[in-house]
């Protein structure tokens, strides 16, 4: 039976069955997937504790539903396609057959290595297929997988080994980033000195430059590998069981372990990826996503695995060696369904269409956009000078926390309009409400986006913290899930996301908390206090604005500035740099104490006219200081 829809009218069916009989709508797509055990019950949940649990009793392992299930008649079709980061080097494929043959090696070196069902592994790795057959070998042998972006620093990557307990450390001697080499091996190094949990690292060997290897401890993966057996036994788990912890930024300064479920993130993952994109057979698709985020785990690998189908891994980044990459490596590949973000369609926009014309894009049938919500200039160059006004554009919003798209036009099903993720697709129960938690059930209304009913693909705890799961998501409007997103339904009920409403800030795609880089900053020893915003930013979406106080006087700004800025590098990731940083006398607060954030945006974003109600603050006149020295720096 085919679960891809393929009109508005049937939408509109699938929807309300979906939301009248959800666990009949659920059960009837779970039933095509290979289970060892069938499920005792749909659903059992409440958004109190909150607790959600899907297929319960189920038993099953992913790895059969995204690689042994399609070798009896696919075993010889394309799996991964990877294209490296240097344009002389080959492209490689594996097929169905050669990604299963090496997914069971690697989960028999695991074994071998002492990791069981339960354990926490860490990956640390470039974009190469390695790393998606260490996450799948992770999920054969019931390991948890816990890939850390490359990008992060050994501050940030040590956090989360220490988080997670992880046992084993999957990472590379380097990567090619552009035309930048990145030592892997001697970031994981020094993060390994801040964490005494690890007991073995696998190295892959990218970059071939020399890397110290500790004897007892650090391994290559290819003297691993050479005598692996190519059969291994898939660990049985639970539908419950955790598959992965992803770390994810928050409105506090620590990140948060977000925890997958195996079933309910399997079923939605393969789900939203067939009708989203409206896969067939023959596609080739391409998400350009980092495996480091969710998109990369559940629209690089999962989802497309789960339908038997052809992803495209690329290693480099879109303006290397110049801003026409994407476009040359559609043609090549003839790529049919293309995946990517905002900033990486501004930031080629602005490199102007010259780098555009060489490429005819033929083969493209979808174009879609992820990460934040897509300005409407940069929707319209994407729709004329990419999708040649013959494509749609799915514009999807989700979170780490959903597990997958959740608001988004079907490809060819759904009327497109331009900055709208359109409708939730079919489980997804979204409503609008106002500050104090009131549903606002009509439409062209404004208003904070939550869920009502789970999905199988949402969050069921933060890693070892659930009351922290609670308070981020379960608490501000108790029996719903909220979003953190502003959110404005039109006449027609189309959703529009506006953006975070508490201290998050969405910088390239990335969420960043403002208490994390504040956090950052803060060490620096020249500085008292600091307080973060994002303002819009043309290429990024959001850049990050900084308000300092120092405890002396600053000599050379530009030296004080750069200090910061390597300093929020080497503890979070260079992503969190600050954009702008003022050195201010002090910061708008309230009699109790808290930074005014809101009137700090506003400065930011250059609307010094509409400020509120200021004369609560403990300093009004601290503001005008704030403006005056902003208009000076300009």
């Amino acid at each position: 039976m085919s679960h891809k829809i393929s009109s508005l009218e049937q939408y509109r069916e699938v929807y309300q069955k979906s939301v009248q009989q959800p666990e009949a709508f659920w059960s009837s797509i779970a039933e095509s997937f290979e289970w060892e055990k069938r499920w005792d019950n749909v659903l059992k949940w409440n958004f109190i504790s909150p607790e959600v649990k899907w297929f319960s009793n189920g038993k099953l392992n992913i790895t059969e539903n995204c690689l042994d299930r399609h070798l009896v008649l696919d075993s010889d079709k394309t799996a991964i396609i990877w294209e490296p980061n240097g344009i002389n080097e080959p492209t490689r494929k594996l097929s169905y057959k050669e990604l299963a043959e090496e997914v069971n090696k690697f989960s028999n070196v695991l074994r071998d290595l002492g990791a069981e069902k339960g354990d926490r592994i860490c990956l640390y790795m470039p974009m190469v297929p390695e790393l998606t057959i260490a996450v799948l070998a992770c999920a054969r042998i019931g390991a948890i997988h816990s890939v850390v972006f490359a990008g992060f620093s050994a501050q940030s990557l040590g956090d989360r080994i220490n988080d997670a307990g992880c046992k084993i450390l999957i990472t590379a001697d380097g990567l090619f980033r552009g035309s930048k080499t990145v030592n892997l091996k001697a970031i994981a190094d020094e993060a390994l000195e801040l964490t005494s949990v690890i007991k073995s690292v696998v190295v892959f060997k990218r970059t071939g430059e020399d890397v110290p290897m500790l004897p007892s401890r650090d391994y290559w993966w290819g003297d691993l590998m050479e005598d692996a057996s190519i059969e291994a036994a898939p660990e049985i788990m639970d539908s419950e069981d955790p598959l992965f912890i992803l770390y994810t930024s928050g409105s506090t300064g620590k990140p948060k372990g977000v925890v997958h479920s195996t079933a309910g993130y399997m079923i939605y993952a393969y789900y939203t990826f067939l009708n989203v994109f409206q896969y067939e057979s023959e596609d080739i698709f391409w998400c350009t996503a980092d495996v480091g985020w969710i998109t990369g785990h559940t629209y690089i690998i999962y989802g497309p695995l789960l339908n038997g189908a052809t992803t495209v891994m690329f290693e480099g980044v879109p303006n290397f060696p110049d801003a026409g990459r994407f476009w040359a490596i559609i043609d090549k590949l003839q790529v049919t369904k293309f995946y990517t973000a905002p900033t990486a369609i501004r930031s080629l926009m602005a490199a102007g269409t010259d780098f555009v014309n060489p490429y005819k894009l033929s083969s493209l049938k979808v174009i879609g956009s992820v990460g934040e919500p897509i300005n409407e200039e940069a929707w319209h160059w994407y729709d004329e000078h990419i999708g040649k006004k013959r494509c749609p554009i799915v514009d999807t919003w989700w979170q780490t926390e959903t597990g997958g798209i959740m608001i988004a036009p079907i490809a060819h099903v759904t009327p497109t309009k331009p900055t709208f993720a359109t409708l939730p697709l079919p489980g997804v129960q979204p409503i609008l409400v106002d500050s104090e938690g009131n549903e606002l059930k009509e439409n062209d209304v404004e208003g904070l986006l939550c869920m009502k009913f789970p999905w199988p693909g949402i969050i069921r705890t933060t890693y070892g913290d659930h009351e922290r799961c609670r308070q981020n998501y379960f608490t501000t409007f108790p029996g719903l899930y909220f979003t953190g997103d502003g959110c404005r339904r039109d006449k027609d009920g189309y959703y529009r996301i506006i953006g975070r409403v508490d201290d998050v800030m969405n910088v390239s795609g990335h969420r960043l908390g403002t208490a994390e880089v504040e956090n950052a900053i803060d060490e620096h020893k020249n500085v008292i206090e600091s307080a973060v915003v994002g303002f819009p930013h043309e290429i990024k979406g959001q850049g990050i604005f900084a308000f300092v106080i120092t405890e002396s006087l600053i000599g050379d700004i530009t030296q004080f500035e750069n200090e910061i800025r390597d300093l929020v590098s080497k503890i979070i990731s260079p992503i969190a740099k600050p954009d702008k940083i003022v050195v201010v006398p002090g910061l708008p607060k309230t009699r109790s104490g808290k930074i005014m954030r809101r009137i700090l945006r506003k400065i930011a974003e250059g609307d010094t006219s509409n400020l509120g109600d200021i004369t609560t603050l403990l300093d009004p006149g601290v503001v005008d200081e704030i403006i005056q020295l902003i208009q000076i720096k300009k």
